[in-house]
């Protein structure tokens, strides 16, 4: 079974791992580590689903860090809560991108593993 695949994944969400939450790198990390020749196509669809998103969801934050200026001298609890909801925000609008137009790119990502996992 080749795991070039997983591999390449893997190595990517730990290479940014210091930058964001490693809650969510590390359930990633774990989903795609749990794949075999034995998981089911909707297994599959939905650990390169997740990473897709998770992909995305970088890209607006790194959109927006570039585009805003930080507030040097606002409340921190205010920033705080802006940060979490702009995270938050940022993550559904993420979501929704992969579901409206990230069809393809998944069912490409999805023939690429099913090919490197043997599966029928």
């Amino acid at each position: 079974m080749d795991l070039s695949s997983i591999s390449s994944m893997t190595s990517m969400l730990n290479s940014t791992k210091s930058t964001v939450g490693s809650n969510q790198v590390d359930s990633l990390t774990q989903a795609a580590k749990n794949l075999s020749s034995e998981s089911s196509e909707e297994e599959l669809k939905g650990v390169l689903k997740d990473f897709e998103s998770y992909f995305v969801e970088q890209v607006l934050k790194e959109m927006k860090d570039t585009f805003t200026e930080q507030e040097e001298d606002s409340d921190p609890a205010v920033s705080q809560y802006k940060d979490l909801y702009m995270d938050s925000a940022i993550e559904q609008v993420a979501d929704e991108i992969v579901d409206q137009v990230g069809e393809t790119y998944t069912q490409q990502l999805y023939e690429q593993m099913k090919r490197n996992y043997n599966m029928e």
